[in-house]
């Protein structure tokens, strides 16, 4: 049984082109990584907080002229249209031998790129990833089959099933069943230190850590 751990310490940390994050844990994330890459777009406001990533990766279309001159040295031009700029961050770590990653700034400004971008994460955990989103209320992780949370007593738990079977939950205030709509797996909590998820196929758990520090 695979389990996932409350703390997570990635190889490296892709910064998204949504809102930058403003909590505590996303912020740790950052400033302890041994390799960050951002997406092009998010590369001016991550310049502007002060830090300068390892890598820029993206297909150039949102970063700065003033930027793309100053730091042409760590930017990687991708120009491929059928991927997103998360995606080519991505792929680019995985290339390079990265298998932990972290993800943040990819949730808030676009709806509709929150919903693809945290969707992809299951793209990435059939890749080899092991992979984490972080957003400024939490982290979503992708899995697969059965799966053991450590966590805090009391914290919120959503699951959202991508057409898995026989789910089931162990550790949880509500029961879990073969869900037919994302927002049916939403809303749990965990009435222990840790929890159990079992079933066939695969999932995104989202857990809310609106206080972490």
């Amino acid at each position: 049984m695979r389990r996932v751990d409350w703390d997570f310490v990635p190889e490296a940390v892709v910064v998204g082109n949504g809102e930058f994050p403003v909590s505590a844990l996303p912020l740790r994330m950052l400033d302890t990584a041994s390799f960050t890459v951002c997406c092009d777009g998010a590369a001016d406001r991550y310049l502007a907080s002060g830090r300068v990533p390892d890598r820029i990766v993206g297909d150039g279309d949102s970063l700065s002229v003033e930027n793309q001159k100053r730091y042409a040295s760590i930017i990687r031009y991708n120009p491929d249209q059928e991927t997103n700029d998360q995606t080519k961050a991505v792929n680019y770590l995985m290339e390079k031998g990265f298998r932990r990653i972290a993800i943040v700034g990819a949730t808030g400004r676009r709806e509709d790129h929150t919903l693809g971008n945290i969707s992809l994460l299951m793209e990435y955990m059939r890749m080899g990833a092991e992979v984490r989103m972080y957003t400024d209320y939490g982290f979503f992780v992708p899995m697969k089959g059965d799966c053991r949370f450590f966590c805090r007593k009391g914290v919120q738990v959503s699951i959202f099933a991508f057409g898995t079977q026989g789910l089931r939950g162990e550790g949880l205030a509500y029961p879990l069943r073969d869900f037919t709509n994302w927002w049916q797996g939403t809303l749990n909590e965990a009435t222990g230190e840790e929890f159990v998820i079992r079933g066939e196929g695969e999932y995104l758990v989202f857990i809310n850590m609106p206080s972490v520090s």
